[in-house]
């Protein structure tokens, strides 16, 4: 008679452990944590097409978005970026510079999106495929509706 290893309940056992920890796991991570208030979600962002950077040779930022494809898809992002440790007045500051660059990509046809957080000073500004999903479902909806036929003559 051969004895076959590992057909016993020990697998069996090991098995379920198993399967518990996964729905366990899975349970968990779908679960809040019982506090009434939420923290707001951070904006999509995706990879960048292109990136400008505020440094002493960087070109201004009317003139780097003539130089950039125009695509109604594509979201320009302004991120400025300010020292904790100066508190709100280097919120402030930062916000009045992403505030020039902001009304410089409306005068050049371009609607951004404005974030202000804490990090190592200076601003950066990016072009990428990151809508909301409210505007993408929009887009989605365009393009899936029927276009009447043009008639022919």
């Amino acid at each position: 008679m051969i004895a076959r290893a590992g057909t016993g309940w020990q697998t069996l056992m090991a098995d379920l452990s198993i399967i518990l920890f996964m729905v366990t796991a899975s349970a968990l991570s779908q679960a809040g944590d019982g506090s009434a208030t939420r923290l707001p979600q951070p904006s999509p962002r995706a990879e960048p097409l292109a990136v400008w950077r505020s440094e002493a040779d960087a070109p201004p930022i009317d003139k780097w978005l003539a130089g950039q494809s125009l695509d109604s898809r594509q979201q320009l992002s302004i991120v400025a970026h300010y020292a904790p440790e100066k508190g709100a007045a280097g919120q402030q500051a930062a916000l009045a510079e992403a505030s020039l660059l902001l009304s410089s990509a409306g005068a050049a046809g371009r609607q951004a999106r404005l974030v202000v957080e804490p990090g190592p000073g200076g601003i950066v500004a990016t072009l990428a495929y990151d809508h909301s999903a409210g505007l993408a479902r929009g887009l989605l909806a365009e393009a899936l509706t029927p276009q009447p036929k043009a008639e022919q003559p």
